[in-house]
């Protein structure tokens, strides 16, 4: 624990022990070796557990410096270990040289962790006495410091806690808060654990009871109804198809190799599919429809003109002139037999992948992406109707940000029935990225009640259903069509509602008050 003398460093233990824990903590999320759990898998225990060794170490710590040190050393332990993968976009595809690549992950995480260590020096001055409210102090200042990495400079939230728990005991409570406030509870639940553990034998006993309650509700039965979920007439099922091109990414946008590979392997799928809708991922096409060889664009509205088959493919849509975006394009027969075309744009842009943010062009130049300034979109797009189904397209991370997919909930009679995830996360190999963004998309599913299928450029492929369970899978990094049905769900869950009308206002709102409560407290006192 800490020492009270004010100017006494931090040990070699106490750096250790939060940077493992820091450690864990993105491990949690997705368990990323092929020992102890299955590789992949979320363990939500874990998370809470890391939390737990954070809180041990602030509390009854009485150094603000010394508090955020230990917070922004584990946050910066927990970042780095989340997204390190971007490591593999940065040098093997992007040719920036590895030291500086390591520079640049290690900067963004102490970056990012700057919240987090924000929160450890603010507790330490805010947490009143008394188990109860320390721990609900914890909690509020976790879940602003996770707040703020959603929204600021664009946002960047992965691999967020709540993500461990797409399998565990707060998973039920999902579709009622939502994936910050399953971070806000086992926030919660770690800090008060911690606590009892440090007290007498009672709290020890409390600790232990509320680990006995924790590991029962994740006992239940994972396959049960989603809690909270607005029941409605069901739209029905819809047989899909789903591609996965496998290209490889250092010769995808290469017109010798992986687009002329592109075009010829999606555009035979598309043309022999036989499920009522068949799904391309993100730049699946990987040029703009001008720049196709002749006759192949005549080629995909012709092919979809008539029958009762629909396509939802991705590709760049607009001109060098106007400018273009990362779009998802519809096609499907209308009355006069004619192709009528739905577009969708993406509207979160990827930071130096999608945008430059100001100031930072000498380093995009120094890496040899495929790098735009691309339009943006708008929140809330329409859905595109297709046999009874209103099926809402989200490209690559955009599922990261549920209170904007929550955007399309405000009228219940046009609420999406079907998500519909198109990525290429081929910049990131064959890694644990895969099963982070697998996680993000079933979390989304609990939370809305509704399914998604994901079309991806090299995994996972996959038909999660509303009640976030895995029902077809394609094996990663191989090329091929994944053919099942999908049931699309109608109702409103208690998140949709009020995230489609407050975004996330109602946390900031529950974090700000409690931390407020203390601080006047604490003046008072």
């Amino acid at each position: 624990m800490c020492h009270t003398l004010p100017r006494q460093r931090l040990s070699l233990f106490q750096v250790a022990i939060v940077l493992i824990a820091g450690g864990a903590h993105a491990a949690s999320i997705a368990w990323p070796f092929s020992f102890v759990f299955t590789q992949g898998q979320p363990v939500w225990w874990l998370q809470v557990l890391a939390l737990l060794v954070l809180v041990g170490q602030l509390d009854g710590c009485r150094s603000g410096r010394r508090a955020a040190w230990l917070g922004g050393l584990f946050a910066t332990a927990m970042l780095c270990g989340t997204f390190w993968w971007l490591f593999i976009s940065m040098h093997t595809y992007g040719g920036l040289a590895a030291p500086l690549t390591v520079l640049a992950i290690v900067v963004l995480a102490a970056f990012l962790a700057l919240y987090y260590a924000a929160a450890g020096a603010l507790f330490v001055r805010l947490a009143p006495a008394g188990r109860a409210p320390r721990a609900l102090v914890f909690a509020a200042l976790w879940l602003l410091a996770e707040l703020a990495r959603v929204k600021l400079f664009t946002g960047f939230p992965w691999g967020e806690g709540g993500y461990a728990h797409v399998d565990g005991w707060a998973r039920p409570l999902a579709a009622w808060v939502g994936v910050h406030g399953l971070s806000f509870l086992a926030a919660l639940v770690a800090a008060w654990l911690a606590m009892s553990l440090r007290a007498s034998r009672a709290g020890w006993l409390s600790a232990l009871g509320m680990a006995v309650f924790s590991v029962a509700l994740a006992l239940l039965p994972v396959a049960g109804p989603v809690v909270g979920a607005v029941s409605g007439p069901a739209p029905g099922r819809l047989s899909v198809t789903l591609l996965q091109g496998n290209i490889p990414q250092d010769e995808k946008f290469q017109d010798g190799t992986g687009v002329a590979t592109a075009l010829r392997w999606y555009g035979e799928q598309l043309r022999d599919a036989t499920t009522a809708l068949v799904v391309a991922p993100e730049t699946a096409i990987p040029l703009l429809p001008q720049q196709l060889p002749d006759g192949y664009w005549q080629a995909l509205q012709s092919r979809f003109a008539t029958g009762q088959q629909a396509a939802l493919i991705g590709l760049p849509l607009g001109s060098f002139e106007a400018g273009y975006a990362n779009s998802v394009l519809g096609l499907k027969p209308d009355a006069s037999g004619q192709s009528a075309s739905y577009r969708y744009d993406k509207y979160h842009l990827v930071p130096f992948g999608e945008f430059i943010p100001t100031g930072f062009r000498w380093f995009t130049e120094l890496m040899n992406i495929p790098l735009g300034d691309f339009n943006r979109g708008a929140v809330g797009q329409p859905s595109f109707d297709w046999q009874g189904q209103r099926l809402a397209p989200n490209i690559c991370y955009e599922d990261l940000f549920g209170e904007e997919l929550g955007a399309r909930f405000i009228d219940a009679a046009l609420a999406p029935t079907v998500f519909v995830n198109l990525r290429n996360i081929g910049w990131f190999g064959n890694t644990v990225a895969i099963d982070q963004h697998l996680h993000i998309s079933r979390m989304r599913a609990l939370e809305f009640s509704r399914p998604m299928i994901r079309a991806t450029n090299t995994g996972a492929t996959v038909i999660i259903d509303h009640q976030g369970q895995v029902t077809h899978a394609l094996p990663r990094h191989t090329r091929g069509a994944l053919v099942g049905e999908v049931e699309g769900q109608s109702g409103i869950t208690p998140f949709a509602w009020w995230s489609a009308r407050f975004g996330l206002w109602p946390l900031w709102a529950l974090g700000l008050v409690i931390v407020g409560l203390a601080l006047v407290f604490r003046r008072s006192r």
